[in-house]
Formats: structure tokens, sequence, C-alpha cells
């Protein structure tokens, strides 16, 4: 397959999977076998163009001429890359899980749950693979309406309503903030193209500089930056294989890495690094980290717990992306994939619990432990993972940004590194202690408790999330040779931009 035609299929074959499955809605075995089979044949796609971007080619698509200067057009980053291989891993897993759940909590509208699931993968294809700004914002805003309908799922005021703030921030941050701010930077630069180094060295000066980035920062409102992150908590009354995709899979990936590609190649390293313009963003991110855990330590219900974790795991990919350094960016990105497979695992977990006990509030879980012993060790390496304990890929996201905090001479950043990760074992090990520690209600300590699992999907979908947090620990070394390729382009561009 060349090269071009890869691009274009990892966009296309979630659509034509999405078709698919709603054309075989009266089916539900056809129906999921479609999205499985859809799922795994885009992973392998993905994968495919892996070796290319190891060996330096950066693969690239044209689409179409909008107007002039302002086209459609896709090319595979060492970053892309790995937020791709991120999303359409995970969309297998997913699936699986998906099954489990919907069935097993007998779900309503399951057809369109699929559909728009397969849509919002497409979306994250086209953010991953976006050439420029424009493409990216145009795939970045199909991904926010694709996923409205699985936020609102339940259909209930609830839903209606936590849809709603999602689409107002989402949308809201996206026209008042990121678009103004895409244009800007056409207007100084004359283009949107992602380039090695950045395209705003020379053309613009320090407090100007500090002011784009902040209409970046703050308009790219999936990256759930405080203080536009309510939409996070509140999507939370969606389906729970809907929060994996919001918090592990897609959408506030896509808000991470889109701050990142903006860091790396429209403002350049070098350039912010210079200028110091986006100091500012170190303090911001670093009060997002620990506002956000102090949030997630008040909430008894376990998936609000969760989805306040989220905010303040996202505001390590931006803190490491505010130091401008190969440590900082490579630490940040490293956080996108970890922090992807510790965070599904966890909400896997939730929703099996529900799905086998009907259970969402952690003052109701003492004795968990005991009737789903999986379950909650599965939930065990998960939370290490994302307090950042050896052997699991937290770890190392942690360690590079700590380093990339230190060549930026931002020390105070490691003591709020440590403080997070005290935070972290906080919220989440008493969950953890309660489910094994104490016996389920009504029932004496030392008492035979039955065994009561959720369905296999769900199990079999956790327990392999679980080893991906394990097994990412040791491929590190590889996710940081392909970051490297990213982070190393700017380097030639950097002298001369200066």
């Amino acid at each position: 397959m060349s090269e071009d035609v890869s691009i274009f299929a990892v966009m296309l074959l979630p659509v034509a999977g999405a078709f698919l499955i709603a054309l075989f809605h009266r089916q539900p075995n056809i129906r999921e076998a479609v999205t499985l089979m859809t799922a795994g044949a885009l992973a392998l796609i993905v994968l495919s163009l892996v070796p290319e971007i190891y060996a330096g080619a950066r693969p690239a698509a044209d689409g179409f001429t909008i107007l002039p200067g302002m086209e459609i057009a896709f090319r595979v980053e060492p970053l892309g890359m790995l937020f791709a291989m991120v999303a359409s891993s995970l969309w297998v897993v997913n699936s699986i899980y998906s099954i489990g759940y919907m069935r097993g909590n007998n779900e309503h509208r399951q057809t369109m749950f699929y559909v728009c699931f397969a849509i919002a993968i497409a979306a994250t294809m086209g953010v991953a693979f976006s050439a420029n700004l424009i493409t990216l914002f145009l795939f970045y805003e199909i991904l926010t309406l694709s996923t409205y309908p699985l936020v609102t799922h339940k259909a209930t005021e609830e839903a209606v309503r936590g849809g709603r703030i999602y689409l107002t921030i989402l949308l809201g941050t996206s026209m008042v903030l990121f678009l103004p701010a895409i244009i800007w930077t056409y207007v100084l630069s004359g283009t949107m193209d992602f380039t090695p180094g950045g395209i705003l060295a020379g053309k613009v000066g320090a407090p100007v500089a500090a002011v784009l980035l902040g209409l970046f920062v703050f308009g790219i409102g999936k990256a759930a930056l405080m203080p536009f992150h309510f939409w996070l908590p509140a999507a939370m009354v969606a389906p729970t294989p809907v929060s994996a995709l919001l918090h592990a899979v897609a959408v506030v990936k896509a808000g991470v890495f889109t701050v990142a590609k903006v860091v790396i190649y429209i403002f350049g390293p070098g350039f912010l690094s210079d200028t110091g313009a986006g100091e500012w963003l170190v303090f911001v991110a670093a009060f997002s980290l620990i506002a956000a855990s102090l949030i997630a330590m008040t909430k008894d219900n376990l998936k609000a717990r969760l989805a306040y974790s989220t905010v303040s795991q996202l505001a390590y990919v931006v803190l490491g992306a505010s130091f401008a350094n190969t440590m900082g960016l490579i630490g940040g990105g490293m956080q996108i994939a970890m922090h992807a497979a510790g965070k599904i695992t966890l909400f896997f977990c939730a929703g099996a619990i529900y799905v086998a006990t009907r259970k969402t509030e952690i003052s109701d879980m003492a004795g968990i432990g005991r009737t789903m012993p999986v379950t909650m060790f599965a939930f065990l390496v998960g939370s290490l993972s994302i307090i950042g304990l050896p052997p699991l890929g937290g770890t190392w996201a942690k360690w590079f940004i700590a380093a990339g905090a230190i060549d930026a001479g931002q020390l105070f950043v490691i003591a709020v590194l440590i403080v997070s990760a005290l935070l972290n074992i906080a919220y989440l090990l008493p969950i953890v202690v309660r489910g094994y520690m104490l016996p389920p209600p009504g029932m004496t300590r030392d008492a035979p408790v039955r065994i009561r699992e959720a369905p296999f999907a769900c199990v079999l979908a956790l327990s392999v999330t679980a080893l991906a947090c394990v097994v990412l620990f040791f491929l590190a070394g590889a996710i940081e040779d392909l970051l490297a390729g990213a982070v190393s382009q700017t380097e030639p561009l950097r002298a001369g931009g200066g």
C-alpha cells in the first residue's frame, strides 16, 4: 500500500466501518464484528507506517484547497505517529470492552454508539496526521461534534445538561480563542504549515508570542487546562466506554497533542526558549496539576474522581511542553501514551464494577476487591502507573518531565511533581485498600465471598490494558527514540530562527 493511500485509509476506513455498522443495525453480532474488524484493520495500517517514521521518512498526502494558502493536507511525523498508534490500538481494546459493557448493561441505541465512536476515531486520525493548522482545526471540530451524541447517550436530563456544557465549552473555546489564534498566525507568518523549528521566529516579539500562545493553549479546550476544564467532569454522565474515549483514546489526548504540536511546529522550542514567551505556562500548568488533584480527593463518585485525575494528568503534558526543551517535550509526549494505558484501565475497572454491582460511589465499594479480584488488581496496576511507580509506564513520563524542569531551571516544579505524586497516592490507593481490606457490607472479615466479575469481554479488555501499563515501561526507549525524531528536527532551525 502506497504512503498516500495508507494515510487516507486511516481516516476513510473508520468512516466505512461506521456505514456498515449502521447497515447491520438489526444484526448485533455482525454489527460488532464489523466494529472489531474495522478497529483491527485500522491498527494494522497505522502500525505499518511506523518503520518509515523511525527511518526518518515523513509520508504526506494532499487533499484539496479551500482558499489560496489554505489546503487540507496530511503529513505523518513522530508525535502524530505516537498519537495515532495510541488511539488506533486502544480502539481495538475499547471495542471489545464496549461489547461486554453495552450488552451487560442492556444499553439502548447501541448502533448509534458504535457509529459515532467510529466517526470520532476517523476524526482523531485526521488530527494526528494533519499537516497544517486548518486541517487540524477541521478534524478537531469534527471530533467534538461526533462525540456529543456519545456524551448525551443516556438521554436523561443530567446527560443533556452534561452534553450542553461539553459542547458549549469546546465549541466556545475553539471559536473565540483557537480559530483567532490560527488566523493571527497566518497573518504573521503567511503560512499555517507545521514546520520543524516553527514558523514564528523573527516575525513576532516575545510579548505578542506570549499572548498568541495563550490563545492557542486556552483555545484548545480539549486539553482541559484550568479554568476551561468543566466539560470533562460534566461529560462523565456518558457510558463508561465513552469516558474511556474521552480520557484515553481520543478527545483529551487530541487536546494535549495539539498543544504539543503547536509548541514544536508553530512556535518552535528554540524560539520559545530564547524569548521566554512560554514561561508563564509553567505556572498555569503546575497550578492545574495540583488543584485538580486536590478536587479529586473530595469526590466520592469514582468516575468524578477519575475525571479530575485526568485534568491533573493532562497538565503534565502541557507542563513538559512549556519547558520548550528536549527532555520536557519527550516527557510530555510520553505522558500521552503512558497516561492513556493507565487511565483507560481505571475507567474500564469503574465500568466493570458498575456492570457487576451497580455501584458508583467509592464509599460503597468496601470488599469489592474480594468479589472482583481481577478488576481490582487491574485498578491497582493502573493506579500505580498513574502515580508513576516502576515497573510501570507512567514512571518514565514523570522522569523526563522532571529532567526537563531541571534543564529549564524551573526547580520548583520538582516539588510540584513530588506533591502531585503524593496526592495521586492519596486519591487512588484508598480505593484499593477499601476494596481489599474491608469486608463487603453485611459480612464478617473472614466470611467466604462469591466471585462475581463483569462480563468476560470487560475483564479481558481491562486485563490487556493493565498488562500494557507494564509493557510500556520496557518500551520507553523506543518511544523516546520516536519522539526524539520530532524534537531533533527543530534543532537545525533553532540557531537560524533566533
